[in-house]
């Protein structure tokens, strides 16, 4: 193949299709998968029987039968059932892939009349495998992990496979520093709040399925005594990020440390599209002596990516 005389949409030109699917393929950047995180998922059927629903949705699945095929499109409006065949005596894993089978690199299927793009079941697959046992053209979307003798398909046997092709990130930044001293923890193992740290809000992006999330608190200001306690966090009213110790045995003067909390949060449905509250807390371990507070020296850093995910 030499270069392609014309570009894409030159007027009054024509073009083949494998320049279309190399334009798929650099727009999607090489990578394929489903579009967005919610995209061709597969569930069991409204009423669970003989095989599985995939959802609706679009993907961009790489052609694999030359090297300058290129990239198709695909798209599902509203919901398919695809038929699994029930097992025998012994349990078998199948699995469910968007399927390409174009008859200009493979098969006889007539663009015209055949549906070329196709959910396929490929049966007896590896229980534990999770992309497509051969080098045909598509993207797995499900293994289907069956018992013996069973013909009811549920989701307890769906592991799903799907893969966004290029999932959507973005990062928050947001600082402060409390005006004055907050008041003193470690009295209780139960945790509480700095006082005059409020915190930051996060709006939480609609496609948004985990959080990587990270606070900076330096330094902490430790006193009355020696300190045994942990340092966590809330996001939103349901989510806890993973709490930390400080453990400070430097008697009884004031002393100064900073400390970091972070987590990686998967993100409830009710979140998406919301402002949700990110805040630092702290607590003393049983029979702590010492104390920390934050002071107006005290500078908080929130920092928070949010990525898309199959979900």
């Amino acid at each position: 193949m030499t270069l392609f005389p014309r570009p894409i949409l030159t007027d009054g030109a024509t073009h083949p299709a494998s320049q279309f699917r190399m334009l798929v393929r650099d727009l999607a950047r090489g990578a394929e998968g489903i579009t967005e995180g919610d995209d061709l998922k597969v569930t069991q059927r409204s009423t669970p029987g003989g095989g599985v629903t995939v959802g609706d949705g679009s993907g961009v699945i790489r052609g694999r039968d030359d090297a300058f095929q290129g990239t198709y499109s695909a798209c599902n409006v509203g919901a398919v059932d695809v038929d699994i065949a029930a097992t025998g005596g012994s349990p078998r894993s199948d699995m469910v892939i968007l399927r390409i089978e174009d008859p200009e690199y493979t098969g006889t299927l007539d663009p015209e009349v055949a549906e070329i793009a196709y959910f396929q079941v490929i049966s007896n697959v590896s229980s534990s495998a999770t992309a497509i046992p051969d080098s045909r053209t598509g993207i797995p979307l499900a293994r289907i992990d069956i018992p013996a003798s069973t013909a009811t398909i549920t989701n307890a046997m769906i592991t799903d496979l799907r893969t966004v092709a290029n999932p959507r990130r973005t990062r928050q930044m947001e600082t402060s520093s409390p005006a004055t001293e907050s008041a003193l923890i470690g009295a209780s193992t139960t945790y509480s709040y700095f006082s005059t740290e409020a915190g930051k809000n996060f709006y939480v992006p609609v496609w948004a399925t985990k959080a990587r999330i990270r606070i900076d608190v330096s330094p902490i200001k430790y006193s009355v005594n020696n300190f045994s306690g942990a340092l966590a966090a809330t996001f939103g009213s349901s989510l806890t990020l993973q709490a930390i110790s400080l453990d400070d045995n430097q008697g009884t003067g004031i002393r100064k440390q900073p400390a970091i909390v972070a987590d990686t949060l998967t993100i409830p449905d009710a979140y998406r599209g919301t402002t949700q509250l990110l805040r630092a807390r702290a607590n003393g371990g049983s029979g702590n002596p010492g104390r920390i507070s934050v002071t107006n020296y005290t500078a908080f850093i929130y920092d928070v990516e949010f990525e898309e995910a199959p979900r």
